[in-house]
């Protein structure tokens, strides 16, 4: 019986290799029909479809058992109703969901996030992304994904503890050390972090690493809120490396004035480059000179903790502020997306070229609408996806939870020593299996491939579940 399986497996592998393959094009077709309502989801299942294609089927094995359709559907989903009270006694309602997407390389691990867009197909496609993000990092990780619309802007700490409170409730039975571990994301920093470890630490009655993103003080890993900003950064640089391009004196355009953006730009800043934007949902500031530390750090202190809004700095110190406006209308020598999904369309790629822009590195998971991705690769700019160049974040997350396994703590300059290592070897995996003929690195196709096969072939060797 052994021999005959043995037999089978080699007349699929070999005669029938160019009948057995997958057809990108028809599992999205068919993705669409099934889940037409999750734009965000089957935009970022296309991009990774269409780029491992001809990979995919150089393995006729994937289709026998049709691990595509099984990769692009989630392992589960949890949704439930999150009711709260406010500071005027009144009983609120939200949506909260978990993704549970892939844990073949390890436990479910993504962030939570709160912001009134929240849906479904938000957190399926972060979720999605998840995965092939952790499997990048090379360290033990699966794909998850989290969150409710509920929003904590304008809400007081009371509020923000009674929602993450029941919130948790409804959630805690559900992850775990071992089983799935959250962190933050859009709208969950650390104070909603601790809000909701502690009440998981009361429901589970165990002290354990099942949130990321702690305070220092309960379990917490130093270089973890900047993990994401640097770690962009860091790719950065190894992108421009391959060119001979030093970031001294480069004007770099930044969407956002959350953690990933002020991280960034901080990082930016001591490197000797020029951050001539950020923004918030509201508008954008200009300064054509480049932010000082002085600015950068109001902007800090703005955001996180009076949780004011960008046109204060403008008001401040007298820049240009464009309500309403984004960052790519500017010349620049580098674009950093890092503020949320899609806020970088064709005409702004189209824009951000013209003015000279040479690199585009993403702080924010899909920032880039597939127009703008085709128009920067066509361009043949550096361009790394927010699954590559964003995934210091994660990185350090993986960082902690290894931390709190082994019940110590590393130095800020270990974790920074580390970080740097996995982007460098994240970028070094993107160049294996994203270079082409003409000697240009394809990092979409490269991170899409490189964080595909990991997963792919983890999933094959533990058999169809």
């Amino acid at each position: 019986m052994i021999l005959f399986f043995k037999i089978f497996d080699y007349i699929c592998s070999v005669e029938y290799k160019s009948i057995i393959k997958m057809k990108a094009k028809e599992v999205i077709d068919d993705l669409r029909r099934r889940f037409p309502n999750e734009p965000e989801y089957l935009q970022a299942v296309e991009e990774v479809l269409m780029s491992i294609e001809d990979v995919y089927n150089e393995h006729p094995e994937f289709e026998r058992y049709n691990l595509i359709e099984r990769l692009c559907m989630p392992d589960r989903i949890f949704s439930f109703r999150v009711s709260w009270v406010d500071d005027k006694g009144r009983v609120q309602n939200n949506m909260g969901y978990r993704i549970q997407h892939n844990n073949a390389i390890g436990p479910y691990k993504g962030g939570i996030r709160f912001h009134s867009s929240v849906n479904q197909s938000i957190l399926k496609f972060l979720a999605f992304e998840q995965t092939f993000k952790n499997s990048l990092t090379t360290l033990p990780m699966g794909g998850g994904k989290g969150g409710s619309d509920f929003s904590p802007k304008g809400k007081s700490d009371m509020e923000v503890m009674r929602f993450c409170q029941a919130f948790v409730a409804e959630l805690w039975r559900h992850i775990g050390p071992d089983t799935d571990v959250p962190a933050g994301d859009i709208g969950v920093g650390g104070r909603e972090v601790g809000y909701m470890y502690g009440m998981y630490k009361k429901m589970a009655r165990e002290f354990t690493g099942t949130f990321t993103g702690k305070g220092l003080e309960f379990g917490g890993s130093l270089v973890r809120p900047e993990a994401t900003g640097y770690g962009n950064v860091y790719f950065l640089l190894n992108m421009l490396a391959t060119r001979g391009i030093d970031i001294k004196g480069k004007k770099v355009a930044i969407s956002g004035s959350g953690n990933v953006a002020t991280y960034t730009a901080k990082k930016l800043l001591s490197l000797g480059a020029k951050v001539i934007t950020m923004s918030d949902s509201n508008g954008t500031i200009y300064v054509p000179e480049g932010l000082t530390e002085e600015q950068l750090d109001f902007i800090f202190e703005l955001k996180n903790i009076y949780r004011g809004r960008i046109r204060e700095f403008a008001e401040k110190y007298g820049c240009e502020y464009v309500e309403g406006g984004r960052p790519w209308g500017y010349p620049c020598d580098i674009a950093m997306p890092s503020a949320t999904q899609n806020e970088l369309d064709g005409d702004d790629a189209r824009t951000l070229l013209a003015n000279g822009c040479f690199a585009v590195s993403e702080g924010a998971n899909m920032p880039s609408t597939p127009d703008a991705v085709h128009e920067f690769v066509n361009a043949r700019i550096l361009y790394a996806p927010g699954k590559a160049a964003n995934a210091g974040g994660v990185s350090v997350s993986g960082l902690e939870m290894a931390q709190n396994s082994q019940k110590l703590s590393w130095t800020a300059e270990e974790v920074d020593a580390k970080l740097q290592r996995i982007m460098a070897d994240i970028h070094t995996q993107c160049q294996k299996y994203g270079k082409e003929a003409d000697g240009y690195t394809n990092y979409v196709k490269g991170a899409n491939i490189a964080g595909f096969m990991k997963v792919a072939k983890a999933m094959m060797a533990q058999g169809i579940l």
